[in-house]
């Protein structure tokens, strides 16, 4: 594993102008392309709008930056020492333009990219996130160790990403445990409400989602039920996080823990997860 800082080189030649922000881009640019192919627009109305927000987010950046090289190699140690397995790839540091805030590429062994100006700087929410993103790594390492077919992986399906984020969820709890429950969806501290709202309304929620998993496309699939800019039916985004999670437990409770990690590797999983939303209460079976 090596940690990629772009971050001293933002700070050293940052100015107040959208070319100092594309030289900046030049320097590391396979990084910022995958940022701006999938997780932020890359307009110059966008970067003018990062450039009026930065000031003000600075001295945060800072701190993230200072904090978060030392909890990367405590995560990756714990994932190490718990599943006996290491993380041959790059992590990525960058100052973005207020897209996600973290992410794994698409790849069988991802890389892994952490956006600063996004994250939150105090330890407990930085541990969770880091475990999370680390948690979608261990998930493809694992499988892979398992003999997975990667040529016949539904990567791009819904059910799939449902539960891939309760995977990664379940994983940074274990690997970051007794932090306030709300953390391990928001990576903040303002998820309180969320998940008081979720766990009150899981049946509408489910019910809900099974509804629009079968009438909206993909992308309006991930827009209101994945994305952080989602959220309108219910006044909270995001609340696939949630049932994935719940699936999660739910599967892990009849096949153990090593086995849901690695469950999609069986040939058509995702009815699995398709007939556990339409038939809420019910085992999940082989």
């Amino acid at each position: 594993m090596q940690i990629i800082d772009t971050v001293p080189y933002f700070f050293t030649n940052f100015e107040s102008t959208t070319q100092s922000l594309r030289k900046y881009y030049a320097e590391f640019p396979e990084i910022f392309k995958e940022y701006f192919n999938r997780h932020c627009k890359d307009t110059e109305e966008r970067h003018l709008k990062s450039i009026e927000k930065y000031p003000q987010y600075f001295n945060t950046i800072k701190e993230v930056h200072e904090n978060i090289h030392l909890i990367i190699h405590e995560i990756a140690e714990a994932y190490k020492n718990k599943y006996n397995i290491s993380f041959p790839v790059d992590i990525n540091l960058i100052v973005g333009g207020f897209g996600s805030n973290a992410y794994t590429y698409r790849q069988i062994i991802p890389n892994i990219t952490f956006a600063l100006e996004k994250l939150s700087p105090l330890s407990d929410h930085l541990h969770v996130i880091v475990a999370h993103e680390f948690g979608h790594l261990a998930q493809n390492i694992l499988s892979d160790n398992a003999g997975m077919n990667w040529s016949k992986t539904q990567w791009t399906h819904p059910l799939i990403w449902l539960y891939r984020e309760g995977i990664a969820t379940d994983l940074s709890r274990q690997i970051t445990a007794n932090i306030n429950p709300s953390v391990y969806f928001s990576y903040n501290d303002e998820g309180d409400d969320w998940l008081d709202f979720a766990q009150a309304n899981t049946s509408k929620i489910r019910q809900a989602f099974k509804e629009d998993y079968e009438t909206l496309t993909s992308d309006e699939l991930f827009y209101e039920w994945f994305s952080i800019n989602g959220g309108r039916k219910f006044g909270y985004s995001r609340l696939a996080y949630f049932l994935g999670d719940l699936f999660v437990q739910e599967y892990k409770e009849g096949h153990g823990e090593l086995a849901t990690i690695i469950a999609w590797k069986d040939h058509n999983f995702e009815a699995k997860i398709a007939n556990w939303l339409a038939h809420e209460g019910a085992e999940i079976n082989d």
